[in-house]
């Protein structure tokens, strides 16, 4: 059987740039939503903290929405502390207490505002959007 021919192709470059362009897909970064957001149970309030607690919540929001979901969940760093809920090991067993909440959250996570000392944001995520739920200040959720 006789060798199949070939066929050589050239591929020439314009200056310093390839007439082959790579198309980039950007995966979206996080946004807060506070559409579910509890501000009446006791456990989870804010009140009476001062402006330093919000200053440093709004700076740890902005800092995570630069990244994206698999960013932050899958990275177990300490400063960051992201983790799902398991309810049976809290003192809200029964979740957050949302309407259709069987429907609405798949899955509960909680991230740290800083190392211990601003305490917790509790919430979910929906495609890039985490929605927070309770801001904890005092780590009432685990005991």
């Amino acid at each position: 059987m006789p060798p199949k021919k070939t066929k050589k192709i050239n591929v020439r470059r314009q200056g310093s740039s390839s007439e082959i362009k790579r198309l980039g897909v950007e995966i979206p970064k996080v946004s807060f939503d506070f559409m579910y957001y509890q501000d009446d149970k006791e456990n989870f309030s804010i009140r009476g903290r001062d402006v330093r607690y919000l200053e440093v919540l709004l700076r740890r929001l902005r800092d995570l929405s630069k990244l994206t979901v698999q960013e932050i969940v899958n990275n177990r760093s300490k400063s960051r502390r992201c983790h799902p809920i398991d309810w049976q090991d809290t003192t809200e067993p029964n979740g957050f207490g949302l309407p259709n909440e069987d429907k609405v959250v798949v899955t509960a996570y909680q991230f740290q505002i800083s190392a211990n000392e601003h305490g917790r944001v509790h919430g979910f995520f929906r495609d890039n959007v985490f929605y927070i739920v309770w801001l904890d200040p005092d780590h009432n959720l685990y005991r």
